[in-house]
């Protein structure tokens, strides 16, 4: 059987962090849960996080539970409308948000650091992918190198990728804004956004020195938010 009969100190650490949650909510405050409980979730906002340990959302936003619909992947991904009847994790969590639960906000929000972007620049260098799922999933954001990369595997992308290890925040936030583009692939995203009812945001948090840019709604540039 692939279960320990001993929990580890990490596991004993969520363990206790489970007992303080219930501490705090359902003890000092069991009147905001039983209502989550009994009446469901109504979020107003749709977050497309990155699955990195260092950006959790609801710790970033200090958000409460029932504020935020989460959805999280390797690099803050939102891929094409594409409906295939293949399996789309992501898309069906936008569906939901955008049809079921209603949502008025949609974040994608990028941080810095990013090992899957990190990734896509070797990849566009010419590095041979050695894994099945992550290098197909983070070419959804293959566009987001086309204006700072050369061709795949040239030596121009070479050269290039070298220079970007230094300022990888330009390909980071340039993803952001391809996923924002992809959302406006989804129909009902689009006709959300169209009637004024749904409303789009591009976020790029910069893990070193805590600072939130966002993509401006008119200069469509990222700035820091104050």
């Amino acid at each position: 059987m692939p279960f320990s009969s001993k929990p580890s100190e990490p596991i004993r650490q969520l363990l206790a962090g489970i007992k303080a949650f219930r501490a705090r909510y359902y003890e000092r405050r069991p009147d905001s849960m039983r209502q989550l409980a009994t009446e469901g979730q109504h979020p107003e906002v749709l977050l497309i996080g990155c699955s990195d340990s260092r950006v959790d959302p609801a710790l970033l936003t200090m958000a409460e539970p029932g504020e935020m619909f989460v959805v999280r992947n390797v690099a803050n991904l939102v891929p094409p409308y594409q409906p295939d009847g293949a399996y789309h994790g992501t898309s069906a969590a936008i569906e939901y948000a955008v049809k079921a639960l209603k949502v008025s906000e949609i974040i994608v929000l990028g941080h810095a650091k990013c090992g899957g972007i990190q990734g896509l620049i070797r990849l566009r260098a010419g590095q041979k992918a050695e894994d099945d799922f992550v290098s197909p999933w983070v070419s959804i954001a293959g566009s987001a190198l086309d204006p700072y990369v050369g061709p795949e595997g040239s030596e121009q992308a070479r050269a290039d990728a070298e220079k970007l290890q230094n300022t990888p925040a330009v390909i980071e936030r340039a993803a952001v804004r391809a996923s924002v583009e992809n959302l406006m692939t989804f129909p009902f995203v689009r006709e959300g956004v169209e009637a004024g009812t749904l409303n789009i945001h591009g976020w790029w948090f910069d893990i070193e020195s805590g600072e939130m840019w966002a993509i401006h709604p008119v200069t469509r540039l990222f700035q820091p938010v104050e």
